[in-house]
């Protein structure tokens, strides 16, 4: 599955890969990260393909970055904002969708550069964390559009407070500057492609766990872009925290509903993309 030419099926896409598309995917790389360095132990089976993979954005620091002068290098070789959670709640996404549906998830995350020619074209579904701190470039958002009308997802994730909404609503603006940014109604095929997501509520990161909320972030919003044919290509989760969700599943402090409620949505958004 080299490039994503039109709308696939997750049928089609298991085709693909029988027919040896995974033959052009990269090859599987760890990068340090901000929480975990490059401490954490591979899977047994982290060599063995999947029918999915995790894909994780990664993306050079923005004006609102927290992590900007705290670590030394270039953002391509990780310790970077696009590293929180990383890589821990991508493998335990990925183990969730292994475990709660018929797909079979490579057990290791897919770290992902829009700079890097064509790669972004292997991945149907990819997430970025912490997307109101970001410095998306002019380039990257040109390449990210295409992706996207090709007919990928996009899952922009632990976006909190109007100041980060509005830098992320403005760099999006540079991918789709003819859409907006709008909330997904309750009865749309995404909330209801596995689970009957009508019951959302806000699930806050493991450090505002005492406030419920970041900044001033009180409500939590799910909103997507929708191409012609009314799929959505971005789900965007506001003034929630899902990577922590998910790095936390199996923590007994991070309380299991917000866990629960996290990786349903996330299943969901890999289904949708997977089938849509």
């Amino acid at each position: 599955m080299k490039h994503l030419r039109k709308r696939v099926s997750y049928f089609v896409f298991l085709i693909g890969l029988l027919a040896g598309g995974l033959l052009a995917q990269r090859s599987f790389r760890e990068y340090p990260s901000v929480e975990y360095g490059s401490h954490l132990p591979l899977p047994s089976d982290w060599n063995r393909s999947g029918e999915w993979t995790f894909a994780r954005l990664m993306f050079p620091p923005g004006p609102l970055d927290g992590y900007r002068g705290r670590f030394d290098g270039p953002w391509q070789q990780g310790l970077s904002l696009w590293t929180q959670d990383y890589p821990r709640a991508d493998r335990a996404m990925a183990n969730a969708v292994r475990r709660l549906t018929n797909i079979d998830a490579r057990s290791v995350e897919q770290p992902v550069n829009l700079d890097d020619g064509d790669e972004i074209y292997n991945w149907p579904w990819i997430y970025a964390v912490q997307v109101g701190e970001w410095g998306l470039t002019e380039k990257q958002a040109k390449k990210l559009r295409d992706y996207l009308l090709r007919g990928g997802f996009f899952m922009a994730d632990d976006c909190h407070g109007s100041q980060e909404q509005a830098y992320f609503e403005k760099t999006m603006k540079m991918v789709f500057p003819e859409r907006d940014l709008v909330d997904i109604p309750n009865d749309d095929p995404i909330f209801h492609t596995f689970f009957d997501l009508e019951d959302r509520f806000q699930v806050p990161g493991a450090e505002h766990l005492g406030t419920g909320h970041k900044k001033d972030g009180y409500i939590a919003h799910w909103k997507g872009i929708y191409d012609d044919k009314h799929r959505v290509m971005v789900a965007f989760s506001l003034n929630s925290d899902l990577g922590d969700s998910w790095e936390f599943l199996d923590d007994s402090r991070y309380p299991s509903r917000f866990s629960v409620l996290g990786t349903e949505i996330g299943v969901n958004y890999v289904i949708y993309a997977m089938t849509h």
